[in-house]
């Protein structure tokens, strides 16, 4: 519960339209159906509806019943850009805090309850206006107890729980600058569930929990703090936006407005934001559109619509020379470049979204073939990102070996001149439009991408009509206007951020304040949420997969040819799956990055990628550690040219010794800034605990072996990989004997296949004894990892690891997330599932993780440790997780070529059948005492090894010590180099 949105600029392409004079196919139209009138776009793939009810609430419905589901959003155009100045990060708070119910539910007793919250509003206001740190102490002391009165009748949790149990799925929400989205996937037939529950979640709020709920946005701060790219990103929007709050306040808000929180303040919000005229009901899945409306209406209209105010700004003074700053951080270096361009519903916009594309498309851009594909920086990036009142032109960098970031940022730049000096080929934007109509048909296969981008329309305030006709205004620009553009809006008006590493001494954590654990009441219920749950639904039936006749099967050669059809577009997807990866020959992987800067005798590198990007086609290879597998997608139309083409390249290409050598100093800076990166570390001891210190993370080759491959092995290796033995993977439109057909005349394969090296076996250690694990790593938080490896696999124990999972840590109404941040105020992340394996040589295995200051390490240990050795008996919970897992089944549709490695998931255990068929029949039998014996048997006071990353100058060997046997681990033991 609840995510800040963090903005990842490096992969964000904000496809946002200007509103320009439109004409021809792309029309508003208006129409009446079922007593409503609606407004939609001509020729819109989604077929949208969109309603306006009498008091001002938006409707945006898009029907499809490819699967029996339902994306659904409820959306407030207001974020952090409006918070009030005074309580920055409030519309955050509120966002975490209307998960938490009303009067009707999330309370055992309102009447009793409420006095005790009216106490601690009033407290939370004297804390509020008290300077003095010991009267502060003493009110922060009254509001923990008082706090810990009304919680004894509060529930918490109960919006999960009952999400869950209909069977919801994304249960969540995320705050940016404009926009606070509350996010469900529900099955189709529980939407009068969902629609109940949400006119009863927006009618009356209630702020109960508090003070452990703002905890967890405490920790949430923390973690950015943590958080190297969120520093550059929030110092970049500070540089350019000195008048707006884009740049003058953070989503999550400042750490002397945390420590100083305002219930009625965020009453206010809520009462001037969430009012139905500013607010949005946006639904895409499987339903009739004019008996949903009637649903919507009759649900939301008790509503009252209130003026709203806009937000008004002073323009920004022009940036007339490059503004520079520093962040500070363990994480790799990087150069970050922002251009401040104008909002969304300037003219210019729709060009500054190409230009963006020009500079970067992944492909063929002026960054991508000149400075990735030429290996001159480790990676380059860049993207119109565009807001309601102001847009940036985002560009990041990242150095190879030996390159300072001043070289990184002039090489970037010099991209920004080719493109004002029109240094790009002419048919790069037909390339570009033939991608985005690829992209296009794509984004429209399902409901959910329907519904988000539906959703960012309502909420950025853009024009439907403008983003249905995107593509044809996109075809309208030319070489002329692009040039125009970036000689306008780039120049010396740049603000460049340099994030160097080292350690940043700035940082004020926000300090864990002293909180007693509060009930939670998992095992009550209100009555509003059972006469939720015996609400009628109709019947779904599960859809099981038959291999037999969901995968058609054929042969050419010796490989054999996996099937499913393309019913629904043009688009197609073909793999060769090859049964070797780098536990057969650890090279493969640098092969297989080694290819896309070859060309052959015939074709450079750039001109190969350029002939791909053309044809709106694309090919990738990747070296797994037991398959290597060749994707080639793209247009029906061109899969005989794309496919033709790969095999050109695989079969001609050419060493390329300067392209190596850059290779090797770009991985080997890759290496370097992995042993910086907290994750990898994580996911180093994580494969250490379960396989020892030979493991598949660090199997990988050495400096020495990586600087002594050459050009002729690799070469060698990539000419010779069609001769191994490989499953061919196809889902597209093309009937399979056509396909057979096509394949065999370009797809050269031998008679027999040869043998591959021997695969390197790692089998999963047992646990003897409690061990620790420990990383050194400057952070404020820690970071920590329960891991044991248990019992081979068994088909049979499936369902109850669902049911347990389900129950236990997987989601936000389980066991150990009410506990340990509900409860206890621990930590922002935390879950806990028993894992299972891949293929049936491998072990289930426990794994848990919370993720805390680091002045609560002992005490999340103990809460964890305590679940895990000790499960509490909520049956109703169980019958919540019993009834979630069937709908998820029943509502599940496995399609595309989701089914073919769904049956190759299933050869991997040893299955002939849909695994879910068996799971569906067993759920209803299991209860608590089954879950219990699995606890007690798999879990329950066993040794574990615990995995910490963490700061030593914050938590010591002596307090890991207690956990076990401790082992620090070096980095070149985790990574293996």
């Amino acid at each position: 519960m609840r995510f800040f949105k963090q903005l990842s600029f490096v992969l964000l392409l904000a496809i946002t339209v200007s509103s320009f004079a439109q004409t021809g196919k792309y029309e508003w139209k208006e129409a009446t159906s079922g007593g409503f009138t609606y407004k939609y776009v001509t020729n819109d793939p989604a077929k949208a509806r969109f309603y306006t009810l009498k008091n001002g609430l938006t409707v945006i419905l898009s029907p499809t019943n490819k699967d029996p589901r339902i994306q659904c959003y409820v959306a407030t155009k207001a974020g952090s850009k409006t918070d009030p100045a005074d309580h920055t990060g409030l519309a955050h708070y509120l966002e975490h805090m209307l998960f938490k119910g009303t009067d009707k539910f999330g309370s055992l007793d309102w009447a009793k309850e409420k006095p005790e919250l009216d106490k601690i509003d009033a407290l939370y206001e004297e804390y509020n206006h008290t300077t003095d740190v010991e009267k502060r102490k003493a009110i922060y002391h009254r509001i923990d107890s008082v706090s810990g009165v009304a919680s004894k009748f509060a529930i918490a949790n109960e919006y999960d729980k009952m999400m869950s149990s209909m069977g919801a799925q994304g249960t969540n929400a995320f705050t940016s600058f404009e926009q606070t989205v509350y996010t469900d996937d529900v099955p189709a037939n529980a939407i009068d569930k969902y629609l109940k529950v949400q006119g009863e979640r927006f009618r009356n709020p209630v702020l109960r929990i508090f003070h452990t709920e703002l905890e967890a946005v405490y920790e949430e701060k923390n973690r950015g703090l943590d958080n190297d790219g969120r520093k550059v990103q929030e110092k970049l929007f500070a540089e350019l936006f000195k008048n707006h709050n884009y740049g003058k306040q953070t989503t999550i808000g400042t750490i002397e407005h945390l420590k100083n929180p305002s219930l009625t303040e965020i009453r206010k919000y809520f009462n001037t934001w969430y009012v139905p005229n500013n607010m949005g009901v946006i639904l895409s899945g499987d339903f009739n559109c004019d008996e949903m409306i009637k649903k919507v209406d009759a649900t939301f209209s008790y509503m009252q619509n209130k003026p709203v105010t806009k937000y008004s700004f002073s323009a920004e003074e022009p940036i007339t020379s490059p503004v520079g700053a520093e962040v500070i951080g363990p994480d790799a270096e990087s150069v970050t470049i922002g251009f401040r361009l104008p909002g969304n519903k300037d003219k210019d916009v729709l060009l500054a979204d190409l230009v963006g594309q020009i500079l970067t498309n992944g492909k063929a851009g002026l960054m991508d073939l000149n400075l990735v594909k030429k290996q001159k920086l480790l990676r380059a990036s860049a993207s119109a990102f565009t807001l309601i009142d102001y847009g940036i032109l985002f560009m990041q960098g990242n150095p190879t070996q030996g390159q300072s970031l001043e070289d990184v940022k002039a090489l970037m730049l010099g991209e920004i001149e080719n493109l004002k000096k029109g240094n790009f080929d002419d048919n790069l934007i037909t390339a570009i439009i033939n991608n985005q109509k690829k992209n296009k048909i794509q984004g429209t296969e399902t409901y959910g991408s329907r519904a988000n981008d539906l959703m960012d329309a309502f909420t950025s305030e853009l024009d439907w009509k403008d983003q249905v006709a995107y593509t044809d205004q996109l075809s309208k620009l030319t070489k002329k206007d692009i040039v125009a553009f970036a000689n306008k809006y780039f120049q010396d008006n740049y603000v460049f951020i340099y994030k160097r590493k080292g350690e940043d001494k700035s940082i004020v954590k926000v300090e864990k304040p002293p909180i007693t654990p509060v009930e939670t009441n998992r095992d009550a219920q209100s009555d509003f949420v059972t006469k939720v749950n015996n609400m009628p639904a109709s019947v779904v039936k599960p859809v099981w997969l038959d291999y037999n006749k969901d995968v058609q099967k054929a042969k050419i050669g010796p490989a054999e040819v996996l099937y499913v059809q393309n019913k629904d577009n043009s688009i197609f997807r073909l793999r060769y799956r090859f049964d070797m990866g780098t536990w057969n020959n650890k090279k493969l992987s640098l092969a297989a990055q080694y290819l896309q800067f070859l060309g052959t005798d015939k074709m450079s590198a750039e001109e190969i990628t350029k002939s791909f990007y053309q044809i709106a086609c694309s090919f990738t290879i990747s070296a797994g550690t037991e398959f290597t597998t060749v994707t080639i997608e793209g247009l029906q139309d061109n899969f005989t040219k794309a496919v033709s083409l790969f095999e050109d390249v695989l079969k001609n290409c050419k060493g390329d010794e300067a392209a190596l050598k850059s290779l090797k100093a770009r991985l080997t800076k890759s290496r370097t800034d992995a042993k910086a990166n907290k994750a990898a570390i994580m996911g180093g001891l994580v494969s250490y605990a379960r396989f020892g210190n030979k493991n598949p993370f660090n199997y990988t080759l050495s400096n020495d072996e990586l600087q002594n491959a050459t050009a002729d092995e690799l070469v060698n290796a990539l000419h010779s990989l069609n001769s191994y033995s490989h499953k061919i993977l196809y889902y597209g439109p093309q009937p399979l004997a056509q396909l057979t057909a096509a394949l065999k005349t370009v797809h050269a394969i031998p008679a027999a296949f040869k043998m591959a090296d021997k695969k390197m076996e790692f089998p999963a250690i047992t646990q003897t004894k409690n061990e620790v694990l420990f990383a050194d790593y400057n952070m404020v938080q820690s970071e920590i990892r329960w891991v044991r490896n248990t019992a081979p696999y068994s088909a049979d124990k499936e369902p109850v690891i669902d049911i347990f999972n389900n129950y236990f840590g997987g989601g936000m109404g389980a066991l150990v997330f009410q506990t340990i941040r509900e409860s206890k105020a621990l930590a922002y992340s935390t879950f806990a599932f028993y894992a299972k394996p891949d293929k049936k040589e491998d072990p289930f295995y426990t794994l848990a993780y919370v993720g805390c200051q680091a002045d609560k390490f002992n005490e999340s240990i103990v809460a964890m440790n305590e679940l895990l050795n000790d499960l509490p008996n909520v049956e109703a919970n169980v019958k919540f997780a019993r009834a979630g897992i069937k709908k998820d089944i029943e509502t599940e549709r496995i399609t595309q070529d989701g089914i073919i490695f769904n049956y190759l998931t299933a050869q991997q255990k040893g299955l002939n059948s849909d695994i879910r068929k068996t799971t569906y029949t067993a759920v209803d039998k299991i209860s608590y005492p089954e879950l219990k014996k699995f606890h007690s048997e798999y879990i329950a006071n066993k040794p574990y090894t615990y995995c910490v990353v963490a700061s030593d100058k914050k938590v010591t060997e002596d307090t890991m010590k207690k956990y076990g046997e401790l082992k620090r681990l070096s980095l070149e033991e985790i990574f293996g180099y």
